[in-house]
């Protein structure tokens, strides 16, 4: 004799919407979104509860705490005659309008990059601007004396100190006439620039040496630009919590003589985060590319490294006539902008993948911007 089923009691409509109705689980649900421009957006067209949260400054910067290790790429800036311009590469509801994040100037202007949700412009005035594109706040520096940009190519970077926080600081180096290189740092805690840090120009590498238009790859605690001189190639290190400076050499291959083969060394390697993380580098010639690391044996010796060597052509569909140029390296995404003289694309290096961005002609070197867009 088999036993009746008992029909199962109807769940209560009560008890889904009461998980929701605590604030703080809210937040918490709310929080776990990706870290896209459409996500609080979305979130906050559910009702007015959801909207006051939502919009909140308090959450706003818990949300980007939260997803401080992985924000999106919203797109690229870049520099013309009339201002900065904006270049979204995500697509609707995440595209951000190019005119919101675009900055007009009456005059040429040198960008000199952009992290953490600010960028670096240096104007005709010789003047620093730090831009913030999603406030408009604008904070305007004079640059020290000894950084004099009609004498030496000076360059710069700006980062903050943690996610969410709003003060930042600014980093300037240059090589200067003294054959020495030179960095100095301002702080909004202070607002003022702190003492100027020197260390010599290596031997045989004093002639015409100066810090390349590359920006500052930010790589653990270490902010690194390309030096270059008339016969060599090398690395300026800037660590961060040591206020130091360092000169690093390139694995030998790519020391170029720029006497004999070299051309230029923008746009053929750039630093990268090494996969595992550390210190690494990304060069082309022709249609392959290399990945290096830097390693440190057991006695504290440190060399670079081969990882991985990577043939493009079919990867980013080239063809003879076609040739690769790095136009610009995405920290956090830990990806390089690669341009074949017709088309642009991205190649991730961890794990390696490429995507077709869009056809253009032009060589121009963009600048990512990425960041959690925690508005509503």
């Amino acid at each position: 004799m088999t036993r009746p089923r008992r029909r199962r009691r109807p769940r209560s409509s009560a008890a889904t919407p009461a998980a929701v109705e605590d604030d703080d689980l809210l937040s918490e649900i709310l929080l776990r979104l990706p870290p896209l421009p459409s996500s609080l957006t979305r979130a906050s067209a559910v009702c007015k509860r959801w909207r006051c949260l939502a919009s909140d400054p308090a959450f706003s910067r818990r949300f980007r705490i939260h997803h401080r290790r992985n924000p999106p790429l919203l797109g690229c800036f870049q520099t013309g005659t009339d201002g900065i311009s904006f270049e979204p590469t995500l697509e609707a509801p995440n595209r951000v309008p190019p005119g919101r994040l675009s900055l007009q100037f009456n005059s040429f202007v040198r960008l000199l990059g952009c992290r953490h949700g600010l960028v670096l412009i240096l104007d005709q005035t010789q003047q620093l601007l730090v831009w913030d594109p999603f406030t408009g706040h604008q904070h305007r520096l004079r640059i020290p004396r000894k950084f004099d940009p009609s004498k030496s190519l000076i360059n710069g970077a700006v980062l903050r100190s943690a996610a969410g926080d709003v003060h930042f600081q600014v980093v300037l180096v240059v090589a200067d006439c003294d054959n020495k290189l030179l960095a100095c740092v301002y702080s909004t805690e202070t607002g003022v620039w702190g003492t100027l840090i020197s260390t010599p120009i290596p031997s045989g590498n004093s002639l015409h040496t100066r810090v390349c238009w590359e920006p500052a790859v930010l790589v653990g605690d270490s902010l690194y630009w390309i030096l270059a001189s008339t016969t060599l190639l090398n690395l300026l290190q800037f660590d961060l919590k040591r206020k130091s400076l360092a000169v690093i050499q390139l694995p030998a291959d790519k020391s170029y003589d720029v006497l004999g083969r070299f051309i230029s060394p923008e746009g053929r390697f750039t630093v990268t985060r090494a996969e595992g993380g550390g210190l690494g580098l990304l060069s082309v010639s022709g249609f392959t590319a290399q990945l290096w690391k830097m390693k440190t044996s057991f006695d504290g010796v440190a060399s670079w490294g081969m990882e991985k060597t990577v043939q493009l052509e079919k990867l980013l569909s080239m063809d003879s006539e076609d040739y690769l140029i790095i136009q610009g390296y995405a920290e956090d995404n830990n990806l390089a902008f690669l341009w074949t003289g017709r088309s642009l694309f991205t190649l991730k290096l961890e794990p390696l993948q490429c995507e077709k961005l869009f056809d253009t002609n032009n060589w121009r070197r963009h600048y990512p911007f990425e960041i959690v867009y925690a508005a509503v």
